[in-house]
């Protein structure tokens, strides 16, 4: 606890929790206010702290919706319960990152879902075309706290610092203004859960390892690669069976299996038959929903704002898959998606007036002008040749309207 309420380790907390921002927690701080509030009651806290009487403050409950379907719970702390859980997680880490398995990628420092999508390709690239998929169930809900202050327990030894996470674990949620207490599982939400996440898993990546498995874990996902069918089956069972005995965990039979590597996906990514990495069909679905809905041309958006919001949302997602080998099923997609903005565009120019105007704007002239009128549907004048010419490809490059080659390109030159 010492090394946790440093100076320099308070200064470098505050700076992480102002820089990853958030919402408030139930007491409607914000992290903007965070600075002020330690200059004024720090030495309070701190004092608290180092006497192992600090109490956190119980989270704010949010559910946001699953990209698979469903809601996920998020339990947001107030910002100085972030601020407090980033000083331990900043002296935990550097204790726990040498004991963690390899194979583990997840919210570790330098490792990223990229390193373990490159893991699973090598084992699938050494002969290992078999995949055992792994999703457990409601992992962050399900924690058992035992089994994890246990496993905290063998290697800290800082009394205050175990009363202090364990208070965290318990420390309740408030729903509708009532506060719920929290016998099980490690909210998603504040700095220290992803390393919590990782010790209570790492016993399941050292029983992979003892028992000689190729698997890349990231977080509650893991794959176990091998040999053959009877071999993914054999290891299906047997550590769904040591999941559930050791680690109190249920594997989610519905979306957990058996297959080859490009049948099963893994963090938004699968593999070719000749072991290229590909953006899972899941993936590229999910992305066609979210560009029907960004060009929806019902939203009220300037062209600016579309502009700015496509863009931030397309290149986060190029960052992300291109890592991807074989780019031809996004790159497909490419023209579905310049049409959708033709579309979203015809209809945000209303009247004929209006699209006679735009389309002189563009460029546009003569016969092709009649486009105007037509009472054919926005979905097919998207594809009609008068606005491919109003509209092409340059055009929309050059206002801003990028797809995912354009970032492709840019990072070949």
């Amino acid at each position: 606890m010492e090394e946790a309420v440093k100076p320099e380790n308070a200064e470098r907390a505050l700076k992480a929790v102002k820089s990853n921002k958030g919402a408030p927690g139930i007491d409607g701080m914000t992290t903007s206010e965070l600075e002020g509030h330690l200059a004024r009651h720090w030495e309070k806290i701190r004092s608290k702290l180092l006497t192992g009487t600090y109490q956190p403050t119980p989270v704010k409950r949010v559910e946001i919706e699953k990209p698979g379907g469903g809601t996920r719970l998020l339990g947001i702390p107030t910002v100085l319960d972030r601020f407090i859980q980033q000083l331990l997680l900043q002296v935990l880490t550097p204790i726990y990152e040498p004991l963690f398995s390899e194979f583990s990628w997840g919210f570790r420092p330098g490792r990223h879902a990229h390193d373990a999508v490159r893991a699973a390709q090598a084992f699938v690239r050494a002969g290992k075309d078999w995949v055992v998929d792994f999703d457990l169930e409601k992992f962050f809900d399900r924690v058992n706290h035992d089994i994890l202050m246990t496993r905290i327990g063998q290697t800290i030894r800082d009394k205050r610092v175990l009363k202090l996470i364990g208070g965290y674990l318990r420390c309740g949620v408030m729903i509708n203004g009532v506060v719920t207490e929290t016998e099980e599982g490690t909210p998603q939400g504040g700095p220290l859960s992803p390393l919590l996440s990782n010790i209570y898993l790492d016993p399941l990546d050292r029983e992979l390892e003892r028992r000689g498995h190729s698997f890349s874990r990231y977080a509650d996902d893991c794959n176990i690669y091998v040999g053959s069918e009877p071999a993914a089956k054999r290891v299906m069972e047997t550590i769904t069976e040591w999941i559930g005995t050791k680690l109190r965990l249920k594997v989610n039979a519905t979306k957990s299996g058996i297959g080859r590597p490009w049948e099963r996906k893994f963090l938004g990514f699968c593999l070719t038959q000749e072991g290229a990495i590909t953006a899972s069909a899941q993936s590229l679905n999910r992305f066609k929903a979210r560009v029907r809905e960004l060009w929806d041309a019902r939203r009220s958006r300037t062209s600016e704002e579309l502009k700015e919001e496509w863009q931030s949302y397309v290149r986060g997602w190029w960052n992300y898959y291109r890592l991807a080998e074989w780019r031809r099923p996004i790159f497909s997609l490419e023209g579905w998606i310049r049409r959708h903005i033709r579309k979203c565009f015809w209809l945000r120019w209303h009247s004929r007036r209006g699209r006679l105007r735009a389309l002189r704007r563009l460029g546009l002239s003569g016969p092709r002008l009649k486009v105007a009128s037509s009472s054919k549907g926005a979905w097919r004048i998207a594809a009609s040749p008068s606005m491919q010419t109003a509209l092409r490809n340059a055009t929309l490059r050059r206002y801003g309207f990028l797809v995912p080659s354009d970032f492709a390109r840019a990072e070949g030159a």
